[in-house]
């Protein structure tokens, strides 16, 4: 396995404005790595996209973001074709979706709670987490924007395999997600793509603040992990980098723990 420079490769972030997207982007940056970002947010968020984008740029690369829906097709057919032009086409050698965007509402309604999950809820979460990845690989592929060496990263978590209050639809979607990674890795390693998930630890986000208990919750996480610390969206860039500085498509298929042992201590 020969490690080769990111300098000047081109990375597609979908969910690039906060949490491990805008991480992720932070490390390709630092590496030499022009980013072309997605991210859906209101006027906060897209300040907080506009500031990354400009440090990146500020760091020597080139970075291009769009508030845009990562959902629609609009948007995937947009966002290749501003991809073909910026890498004169070539593509993107790194492919990372960090979409967190669904509904944190039980399946039953709890004692005194009047709301569960509906079926749009429901289709809604596990469409844009999950389902989302497999249609912009198609897109991506078909138009030759993911060269022999690329890599494909979804982002899924502990609550795949754990339960967790209110996680049931955002569950269901990592779940989802993680088999997509296994179909397109085999799908993709023809041609010499490799497809991961990488299963964060616990990491303080906004997204984590969002689900009910969370601060209980990563305390928990927090005493047993064995580093004595929660993850940060730093080591998941890191992550990144180290897994992408490689033409190689050997390391596919898998979810790839980035928790410091979190899940492996009872």
């Amino acid at each position: 396995m020969t490690l080769v420079s990111l300098r000047g490769s081109w990375s597609l972030v979908l969910g690039v404005s906060g949490g491990m997207g805008a991480a992720i982007a932070r490390a390709l940056a630092a590496e030499g790595g022009n980013v072309i970002g997605v991210h859906f947010d209101r006027a906060a968020g897209r300040e907080q996209a506009a500031k990354l984008a400009d440090e990146l740029r500020e760091s020597g690369v080139e970075a291009h973001f769009l508030n845009l829906n990562i959902a629609a097709p609009s948007t995937r057919e947009a966002v290749v074709a501003e991809i073909a032009e910026r890498t004169g086409g070539a593509g993107v050698r790194v492919l990372v979706h960090s979409v967190a965007f669904g509904s944190l509402v039980p399946f039953l309604p709890a004692e005194g709670a009047a709301k569960a999950i509906t079926d749009r809820q429901m289709a809604m979460t596990v469409d844009v987490m999950a389902h989302s990845l497999v249609y912009w690989v198609q897109d991506l592929h078909a138009a030759g924007l993911l060269p022999r060496g690329a890599k494909v990263y979804g982002l899924t978590s502990a609550g795949s395999v754990n339960v967790v209050p209110s996680y049931g639809a955002v569950s269901a979607a990592k779940s989802a997600l993680e088999s997509h990674v296994r179909q397109l890795a085999v799908e993709l390693a023809p041609a010499g793509v490799a497809v991961n998930a990488l299963r964060a630890g616990t990491t303080l986000t906004a997204a984590l603040d969002k689900i009910p208990g969370s601060a209980e919750y990563a305390e928990r996480c927090r005493e047993r992990n064995p580093h004595g610390r929660l993850t940060e969206t730093s080591d998941v860039g890191e992550a990144v980098v180290l897994l992408s500085s490689s033409d190689s498509s050997w390391i596919t298929g898998n979810v790839i723990g980035v928790d410091g042992g979190e899940l492996v201590v009872a």
